[in-house]
């Protein structure tokens, strides 16, 4: 993994840390959500929407402009929609070989985030996370 990468998760890891217990964790996660920008009407598409998810979920992904991918999200659910806030500050701003190297679930077990999810947010979580992968590794490979 990219030295910045690390620095990035590192420092996702850090803010966290500061906050005492999974209310003010999730407070915060929430928070995260309300300032992602809005995913435009245009991009809230079934071909954008994220299968596995309880909640409607959308991800749109732009064409990677010099190897690095840029992801947008919107959620009508609180939680999920700072899940996927989350998921993009992880995500967006990196190559396709970064992407598959980030353990998602392993950032959220440092945060306390992984043992607070209900089963179906873990799974629409893990829809969320194996469509940024796959996306970003198959756009890659069509780009070569």
């Amino acid at each position: 993994m990219a030295p910045d990468t690390q620095t990035d998760i590192d420092d996702l890891i850090e803010e966290f840390d500061f906050l005492d217990d999974w209310e003010e964790r999730y407070r915060y996660l929430i928070d995260m959500g309300k300032a992602l920008p809005a995913l435009p009407q245009s991009e809230k598409t079934e071909a954008n929407r994220v299968k596995g998810c309880t909640s409607r979920v959308w991800l749109a992904i732009s064409p990677p402009q010099n190897n690095v991918f840029e992801f947008q999200a919107d959620s009508d659910a609180h939680i999920v929609k700072g899940l996927a806030a989350l998921m993009i500050r992880l995500y967006s701003g990196r190559a396709a070989s970064e992407i598959g190297e980030i353990d998602a679930r392993s950032v959220l077990e440092k945060i306390g985030l992984a043992e607070h999810l209900s089963p179906q947010r873990s799974n629409g979580l893990n829809s969320m996370i194996a469509r940024i992968k796959t996306e970003a590794a198959e756009i890659q490979a069509a780009h070569r």
